[in-house]
C-alpha cells in the first residue's frame, strides 16, 4: 500500500480558486465554520430530468403497495375457499 499524504499536505499544494472562494458554495461554508467549501447537495444542471425519474419511481413504489395489499386479499379469498382457514 503507498503512502498517503495528509489532507493538510494536499490542500496546500492545490493553486488558490478566487471564483471558489467566492463562490455561493464556499460562502455558506464558511458562515458554517467548514474548512472546505463543500456542502452536500448543490445545483442540479437538469432538475427535470431527476423529478422525471422520482415521478417514474413513485407509481412503481404504488402499484408494487396496491399489488402487496391486494394479493393478502386475494390469498385470504383463496385460503377460505379452499377450506384452509377454520
Amino acid at each position: 500500500m503507498k503512502d498517503e499524504q495528509p489532507v493538510e499536505e494536499q490542500a496546500a499544494q492545490l493553486p488558490a480558486d478566487p471564483e471558489a472562494y467566492d463562490s455561493p458554495r464556499g460562502v455558506q461554508a464558511r458562515a458554517r465554520g467548514l474548512a472546505a467549501p463543500y456542502i452536500a447537495g448543490g445545483t442540479d444542471p437538469d432538475p427535470e430530468t431527476g423529478r422525471r425519474e422520482e415521478r417514474r419511481y413513485l407509481v412503481i413504489l404504488l402499484v408494487m403497495v396496491v399489488v402487496i395489499v391486494l394479493s393478502g386479499f386475494v390469498l385470504g379469498y383463496l385460503a377460505q375457499l379452499v377450506g384452509l382457514q377454520s
